[in-house]
């Protein structure tokens, strides 16, 4: 069963569109992160750029997915699991990325460790990402 996409939009105070509906969906469809580019190919529709990425600005500032940045300054978004809320993420958990098929998961059972820091230092956020073969590509065997 689909989650209700119109539901979960207005249960974030964002109005109800089309094109909020259809990349919302993609969100609750995918397994793994996604980039600008994926939903721009997945949204089976012409959405321009700009309002792809005003679309997903406003999906992180409500707390719905949330920003993984890459060690190549590209950026994917992944769905929040409940814990998220508008202006407060709870992203404590070990983004992984696949060798081989380059899809990015969010580990929700791996907790990042924890950070002590040098007095008069505030820590703001801690992102780890760990990078292998996620279980599908192990699973597969190279010839």
């Amino acid at each position: 069963m689909k989650n209700d996409t119109a539901s979960i939009l207005r249960a974030s105070n964002l109005s109800v569109t089309p094109g909020r509906q259809k990349i919302l969906q993609l969100f609750l469809d995918s397994d793994g992160a996604l980039a600008h580019s994926d939903i721009e190919k997945g949204t089976g529709e012409h959405f321009d750029r700009v309002t792809i990425y005003r679309t997903l600005q406003a999906f992180v500032e409500k707390g719905l997915i949330h920003v993984i940045p890459s060690t190549d300054n590209s950026v994917k978004y992944a769905l929040c699991r409940n814990e998220c809320t508008e202006g407060h993420h709870h992203d404590h958990h070990i983004h992984f990325v696949c060798e081989r098929c380059n899809t990015t998961y969010c580990l929700d059972n791996v907790i990042t460790p924890q950070v002590h820091l040098p007095e008069s230092y505030i820590l703001s956020q801690v992102e780890v990402v760990a990078k292998g073969i996620c279980k599908d590509c192990a699973a597969i065997k190279k010839p």
